[in-house]
């Protein structure tokens, strides 16, 4: 028998319940996938409409793609940009979180170096770029370094405004009950920081990686930014394409599996709407 629930209405049978929260689980990722292959359908319809060299359809960039990773090409210098990513990220993340956390705690020291944050907030990335390369030569760690300065400004801006946010009364049970200095950041600091670290590791990555592109465009030998500036030179449209397309991809599934995971997993003690 069917049994009746609370309110009067027969419960559905396990089986269909099941379906129903499977549906619903799959539900976001069939949505993406639509979408994308509707975007896919535009796009050849657009190349198909104005054929030319400039404007390839999705299938010749496809085969570039297939030809690029079986070459082995295309995975050395998507490691490559991603090291330099992932370096300039823990540089700018750490050096602007302890920055932000000192100017937001101490508002003397914050309205004293607020003209230099607003200073490196509006010098364009191409500048430090080139005065990076200009003051410490083309290498690794001026590109990683010229990155990073890009970023921590607005590290610096965004954990300002979470170290102000701070409740001061968390502070004074942490003074009654003797916490030492590590066991005040666990317990009373990350926690309360945790939004805003969120977003700006958030925005960091979304910055870094577009700045680390022109970085290697401007001044290495390797990477998705030298191959992208190398196939302008040769008007290859479906190679430019076909190298932007997988670093964007595995960009996205460093967002869907590590950053998104990690910051559902960081917030777990927060309620959640019902």
């Amino acid at each position: 028998m069917t049994a009746l629930g609370t309110d009067g209405t027969r419960d559905a049978p396990p089986s269909m319940s099941g379906r129903r929260s499977l549906a619903t689980a799959l539900m976001p990722a069939l949505t993406v996938a639509v979408s994308l292959l509707g975007l896919c359908l535009l796009w050849n319809l657009a190349a198909s409409v104005w054929p030319s060299r400039a404007f390839p359809g999705p299938r010749q960039v496809w085969q570039v793609l297939l030809r690029e990773a079986a070459s082995g090409d295309l995975f050395y210098h998507l490691g490559v940009t991603l090291g330099r990513v992932a370096a300039a990220y823990i540089v700018a993340m750490i050096v602007g979180s302890v920055i932000g956390v000192l100017l937001g705690s101490h508002r003397r020291v914050d309205r004293f170096f607020n003209p230099w944050v607003i200073l490196f907030l509006n010098i364009p990335a191409l500048v430090v770029i080139v005065l990076g390369y200009i003051w410490f030569g083309l290498n690794e760690a001026a590109a990683i370094g010229a990155v990073a300065v890009n970023k921590i400004p607005n590290v610096v801006v965004t954990m300002r405004e979470g170290a102000r946010a701070l409740d001061p009364s968390y502070a004074e049970m942490a003074t009654v009950y003797r916490f030492g200095r590590l066991e005040r950041i666990r317990h009373i600091l990350l926690p309360q920081l945790q939004p805003y670290l969120a977003a700006a590791s958030r925005s960091g990555i979304a910055l870094i990686w577009k700045i680390v592109l022109v970085v290697e465009l401007l001044g290495r030998s390797n990477g998705v930014g030298f191959q992208i500036h190398l196939y302008f030179q040769l008007f290859d449209v479906a190679a430019i394409l076909a190298s932007t397309l997988a670093f964007v991809a595995v960009m996205l599934v460093i967002e869907l599996l590590l950053v998104q995971p990690v910051e559902r997993h960081a917030t777990r003690w927060r309620r959640r709407p019902a």
